[in-house]
């Protein structure tokens, strides 16, 4: 795949070995190359990647010939973080990296961002502490996009992951009740249409996607920008707080929607019809439908 001097994040290259996807093994193949035109022409020196990694991008320390310091992302270029470029010039630093730099290549998205110091995760700190974390970065990430912008709408997102769920549902036997299971699904194309507010959403904000800086206490990094219901976007904290969400998920999301000011039937519908989109590949989801489902 590439040359084994190299250096490779672990998770890169366990993604790549166990997904036969032709396009992402072909840009693992040209990854070292992408990887040195990058730091001669942004003129860095580059570390080792972090480890153990992401599952689809090379990310390590960088020195600008200045003496600053930064992270290099080389992302293979996907569908979920086509704009995180955007979305990181949009924030400007407020509660998030701040963007340096960026260039796009035919399949290759790569980001020349803030590196944050000391850098450790928030899933470091307990959970009732992430929460309120989680909860004060969403609420300064929220904004109205300007005019014009290039940002899409939580819609599409929700479409793609419900067919995708619908052709999984066909092939795979699972535990859920079929009317269950078409309520759930149901809801997830329907509920992004009937918010009544729709801002710029960061959709995979959760404590390993949070850091401890010195510019501020906590950033953000890899955010996943669509524009649309700010209810949706606690959800990823939720189903990341496994032992909390098992034990009693009703009582998690009224507390996320209260910290956030949202309406946590709301948030209790949303997490209904993820916990059903997800559980094809995370069965324990299928029980937390049941139990939360809408009566």
């Amino acid at each position: 795949m590439v040359k084994s001097s190299f250096p490779m994040p672990r998770n890169l290259v366990d993604a790549t070995k166990s997904n036969a996807d032709a396009p992402s093994r072909a840009w693992m193949m040209t990854l070292p190359r992408t990887v040195i035109h990058l730091e001669e022409h942004w003129s860095l020196k580059l570390g080792e990647p972090f480890q153990p990694g992401g599952q689809t991008a090379w990310v390590a320390p960088a020195r600008t010939a200045a003496g600053g310091d930064l992270v290099l992302k080389v992302a293979w270029r996907h569908t979920e973080a086509a704009h995180e470029a955007d979305g990181l010039r949009t924030w400007e630093g407020q509660g998030a990296v701040r963007l340096h730099a960026t260039e796009e290549l035919d399949d290759t998205i790569a980001l020349l961002v803030e590196r944050c110091v000391p850098g450790t995760t928030l899933a470091t700190r307990p959970e009732a502490e992430q929460d309120t974390v989680i909860a004060s970065l969403l609420s300064r990430l929220w904004r109205e996009p300007a005019p014009g912008h290039r940002f899409r709408p939580l819609q599409h997102m929700c479409e793609a992951w419900a067919d995708e769920f619908e052709l999984e549902a066909a092939t795979r036997p699972s535990s859920l009740d079929p009317g269950l299971a078409r309520e759930g699904i149901a809801l997830f194309r329907a509920l992004p249409a009937t918010a009544d507010r729709h801002v710029l959403l960061c959709t995979d904000l959760h404590a390993e996607n949070v850091l401890a800086a010195e510019r501020e206490p906590w950033l953000v990094i890899d955010p996943k920008p669509y524009v649309g219901d700010p209810t949706y976007d606690p959800l990823q904290h939720l189903l990341n707080c496994d032992e909390r969400l098992m034990a009693d998920p009703g009582d998690l999301a009224r507390r996320m929607a209260d910290i956030l000011g949202l309406d946590g039937d709301r948030l209790l519908l949303w997490l209904f019809a993820r916990c059903i989109q997800e559980s094809p590949d995370w069965p324990a989801l299928a029980d937390v439908a049941r139990r939360i489902a809408p009566t």
